[in-house]
């Protein structure tokens, strides 16, 4: 008998949502305290530079304004878990969305703010079931509010990068929602179940194919701390890098997911 399909994960919308405008808030926070000298300086994201990164993180707000714009799709044809890989390719179009963005709002605060108006005003006036259409094909709101967590925890951690003693925090609730889509997203990408994925005290998944576990320690088990699996999952972090490091702990011979990864360009 084959093992039953596993229920979605399911997360409540208002917990999102003040996760979302939690982690924001860090952001805004923060980047009042940026000198100029600091808004130009280089990031770990190609030629983008910390000024054009924190456009980008207002655009992670302004995107939900934009899809509830679009025609309402007639019905649902995404997942939440596909959406990380389907993102990727909008690499290019990203980019150079950021640079306009932050050529438009000389005052980077200003711009943060009517982000944040914006995403509270569409989100106060549409269901969390109302349809949008995205990268990963047609989503409830509510889910794609869920992508936003992991927009601004990893533009975050961008930040943090970039600028030496920024330090902005991560809101638990943010850092859960990123840490288990993209746990999630890697157990569609490469279904199975002999390898055991931990990420604690977030996220557990099965994955890979080969010999389902079923009782006792797996034979395959890779764990890590969030953030660590978070800049994997994003092409922060190399699998090797992590596994030197000790970033990552991984026994068994089906442990190595370097194939796989990053999920996320």
């Amino acid at each position: 008998m084959p093992p039953a399909r596993k229920r979605p994960r399911a997360y409540d919308p208002a917990r999102t949502r003040a996760a979302v405008l939690a982690q924001f808030g860090h952001v805004r926070a923060a980047v009042r305290t940026l000198t100029p000298e600091q808004l130009a300086l280089p990031t770990r994201l190609g030629e983008w530079t910390v000024r054009e990164l924190v456009a980008h993180v207002g655009r992670a707000l302004t995107a939900v304004d934009l899809l509830l714009d679009e025609p309402e799709p007639g019905r649902q044809d995404g997942r939440l878990p596909d959406w990380p890989s389907a993102v990727a390719a909008d690499a290019d179009a990203i980019a150079s969305t950021a640079r306009r963005l932050a050529a438009e709002h000389p005052d980077p605060d200003a711009g943060l703010a009517e982000a944040e108006r914006r995403f509270t005003g569409r989100l106060d006036t549409h269901p969390g079931s109302r349809l949008v259409p995205t990268s990963a094909g047609a989503l409830p709101l509510a889910d794609y509010v869920v992508t936003r967590t992991v927009e601004l925890v990893v533009h975050t951690d961008d930040l943090n990068a970039a600028v030496p003693g920024l330090d902005v925090p991560y809101d638990r609730q943010a850092l859960a929602a990123a840490t288990r889509l993209l746990a999630d997203a890697l157990a569609v990408k490469a279904p199975g179940g002999s390898t055991e994925v931990r990420i604690p005290p977030y996220a557990v998944v099965q994955c890979v194919e080969g010999p389902r576990h079923t009782r006792g320690t797996p034979p395959n088990v890779v764990e890590t701390d969030p953030l660590t699996w978070i800049r994997l999952a994003t092409g922060r972090l190399a699998w090797q890098d992590a596994l030197d490091g000790a970033g990552v702990s991984a026994s068994g011979e089906r442990a190595d997911l370097s194939a796989l990864l990053p999920l996320l360009g």
